[in-house]
């Protein structure tokens, strides 16, 4: 595998793209070519296809990269023919059929349970009260409370999307597993990495690793780019 250039970046539930700007503006210093999705996270239909349009606009092969939900876009969207190989920072890596619901159905005894709120109108957001603790226990308390602040409406239908074929099974893959997440269990990370034949890498931090250290990213990626396993 030669080095990947072009690197694509899909956020996941709750947050928007703004939070990848540290592993972007390093990423953009290494001399990589960086685009972010915007997936509206009504669908998961909406956020493949617009993972697709950003993958289509790139100049050759890709590196897709997913956390949280946005692994379960990048599961479905890899399949892509330009795209060389799959990150996921603490991400769900789904099976074929599998969703987010179903994945998160039985969690493992004892794990944190995220303070989902009850759905609005077919949309989920976490308790802004708990969201620093849950989501982004690492990250400065100021951009905590912004992020809660700013949530990004969840879409039931994104839950519920089921992939139809998993890139990881075709694809090459690297996994960031983050020991204190709270959000998606580490035993689960754990399960779904080596589902996947993901080459891994642990570190201490919360779930939003990407915002808290954003040169551990950053450095799995580049590691993807260059074809290391």
């Amino acid at each position: 595998m030669n080095k990947t250039n072009n690197i694509v970046l899909v956020h996941g539930g709750f947050v928007d793209g703004a939070g990848w700007r540290g592993v972007y503006d390093i990423l953009k210093k290494d001399g990589f070519n960086v685009s972010i999705v915007q997936n509206p996270t009504i669908s998961l239909a909406g956020d493949v296809a617009a993972t697709k349009l950003v993958i289509d606009s790139q100049p050759g092969s890709v590196i897709l990269v997913g956390h949280s939900y946005g692994g379960v876009v990048i599961t479905e969207a890899g399949t892509h023919p330009n795209v060389a190989g799959l990150v996921y920072i603490t991400a769900f890596a789904p099976d074929k059929g599998e969703s987010v619901n179903s994945l998160i159905a039985n969690p493992p005894p004892g794990a944190p349970v995220p303070p989902i709120l009850p759905p609005r109108d077919g949309y989920l957001f976490l308790d802004k009260a708990k969201f620093a603790a849950s989501f982004a226990g690492d990250v400065d308390p100021a951009t905590a409370a912004f992020m809660a602040a700013s949530q990004v409406p969840w879409g039931l239908d994104a839950l519920g999307g089921a992939i139809t074929e998993p890139a990881w099974k075709s694809k090459p893959s690297w996994y960031l597993q983050v020991r204190d997440d709270k959000m998606i269990p580490y035993p689960a990370q754990q399960f779904m990495a080596k589902r996947a034949g993901a080459t891994v890498v642990e570190v201490p931090g919360s779930h939003a690793i990407y915002v808290s250290n954003p040169n551990a990213v950053a450095t799995l990626i580049e590691q993807a780019a260059s074809g290391v396993k």
